[in-house]
């Protein structure tokens, strides 16, 4: 964490302390935003919302310990505040991230900036894994991928750490060039481009110019991992300028990827596959053929390279790719396997959706074989502007009876996907195997009198639509 007296504080977020003096040589011990877990000798900073105001707890916060907080100067210091250690700022926000750039560029550490419409938090893992075979590493924690999480995860790094995996969010223009221009990343992977966020950014096209902001924050010479399977990022690169000497470094299945995947297989709990890249030595490629991923899908596997194109970038052997790869653990409910009450396999994938994302999700169930029924659970993918009828439809109508036995749907939205699929089941006689239901408990409780210890069951949905309760109501 961020150790460094106030007077280097306010020099660095551009701020002015109350009692020069007296207060200058203070040593504040981490940055918190939140009154309620402060810790002794950190730096409080109230932020203002559009319902909240944290000066109004900064008495308090001092009390319970902190070192000092900043103040932000269009404020009035209370009576009981004139004598606190205080930095007076013009925004509390911007001197937040102002602080955090500025740390980042004191700190020896390397920089890894991740983001795309999926796979960012499974990609984040899987790069922290890799590079933590070989370096002190830090990576995001929770959803703190944002305006405020990014500058916070820069704070919370000791000056030991030497790489850092960080990911970023966003819902419009303009935020990840904010985030990636604090961080400075010395690489930048963008996983993919699909369909979050419509709503905001109009289209596909939209959401690829905003991931590309990504770029401009990188250092000189730095790298750009992007999905070359991806057209809209290339067409997007031709046209854009780049920081001096950033390498293009393409991962994907298409002929001038840099880095790409053969003889993937793979079941509901793992994946396995051989690495293929121009940058590696015969004695390299030797080592990551069959390389072990505790995770399903070819989707992660796709992940997986930009983690092993990012880690071999940092000089992390093929050895150590290949250890750090089985050994890693991802973030709950991305195609997280569970065991049903009565020994069925339910993958939890409810941690978001969108139509890209579900695609993913229902092709891997098409490639496993051996359960007795695949049932696939769908609820609402929220965000995707007014299109978003005819997107859930096209889901539906991608679930076909080719890929899975039954199609079991909840929310407003998801009625559409129940819609889209219906032609084909009824087309294979099997009208009854897609069913709306009105609430998550009738759907589950019906699931539960059909479902086979042999069955495999998909859940997903939007952040939103809660359903890893269908997952916890399968599991009890």
């Amino acid at each position: 964490m961020i150790k460094r007296n106030l007077g280097q504080v306010a020099d660095m977020c551009g701020g002015t302390l109350a009692h020069e003096e007296r207060d200058s040589n203070i040593v504040i011990h981490g940055i918190t935003r939140d009154s309620r877990d402060v810790m002794p000798g950190q730096l409080y900073v109230p932020l203002i919302g559009e319902r909240f105001d944290g000066h109004e707890f900064t008495a308090q916060t001092l009390a319970a310990g902190a070192a000092a907080s900043l103040w932000e100067e269009g404020c009035p210091v209370p009576e009981e505040l004139e004598d606190a250690p205080l930095i007076y700022v013009a925004d509390t926000l911007s001197a937040l991230q102002r602080l955090a750039a500025s740390y980042r560029e004191q700190l020896n550490v390397r920089i890894v900036g991740i983001t795309g419409s999926n796979g960012k938090t499974t990609t984040k893992d899987l790069t922290a894994a890799v590079l933590g075979t070989a370096f002190r590493v830090h990576k995001t924690e929770g959803n703190l991928n944002n305006h405020i999480g990014v500058p916070l995860t820069l704070l919370q790094l000791d000056e030991s750490i030497e790489t850092a995996v960080l990911e970023m969010g966003m819902s419009g223009f303009g935020e990840i060039e904010l985030l990636t221009n604090i961080a400075s990343p010395d690489a930048a992977i963008i996983t993919n481009i699909g369909d979050a966020h419509m709503l905001q950014l109009g289209s596909r096209a939209g959401i690829a110019e905003a991931k590309l902001e990504i770029a401009s924050g990188l250092l000189p010479g730095g790298a750009l991992i992007f999905n070359g399977d991806e057209p809209l990022l290339r067409e997007r690169l031709a046209v854009i300028t780049l920081p001096d000497e950033t390498e293009l470094v393409p991962f994907g299945s298409s002929d001038d990827c840099q880095w790409s995947a053969a003889n993937v297989t793979v079941d509901a709990d793992s994946s396995t596959f051989d690495v293929v890249s121009s940058q590696l030595s015969a004695e390299e490629q030797e080592l990551l053929r069959g390389v072990f991923l505790p995770v399903p899908g070819a989707h992660n596997v796709s992940n997986a390279l930009a983690a092993i194109a990012a880690a071999y970038r940092f000089g992390v052997s093929a050895a150590q790719i290949r250890e750090g790869l089985a050994a890693v653990t991802l973030t709950g409910m991305r195609i997280q396997p569970v065991t049903a009450f009565n020994g069925a396999k339910v993958l939890n994938d409810a941690y978001n959706a969108n139509p890209t994302a579900v695609r993913a999700a229902i092709d891997l169930v098409e490639e496993l074989q051996g359960y007795r029924r695949k049932w696939v659970v769908l609820s609402d993918m929220l965000e995707l502007g007014p299109e978003e009828a005819e997107l859930h439809r096209g889901i539906g109508a991608y679930v076909t009876p080719e890929k899975a036995d039954a199609l079991l749907t909840w929310g407003t939205l998801a009625q559409y996907i129940a819609d889209g699929a219906s032609a084909a089941f009824a087309a294979a006689g099997r009208a009854e195997d897609v069913r709306h239901f009105e609430n998550k408990e009738e759907l589950t409780a019906w699931l539960r009198e059909q479902l086979s210890s042999d069955d495999l069951v998909l859940v997903k949905g939007s952040r939103g639509m809660r359903m890893e309760q269908v997952v916890q109501a399968l599991e009890n």
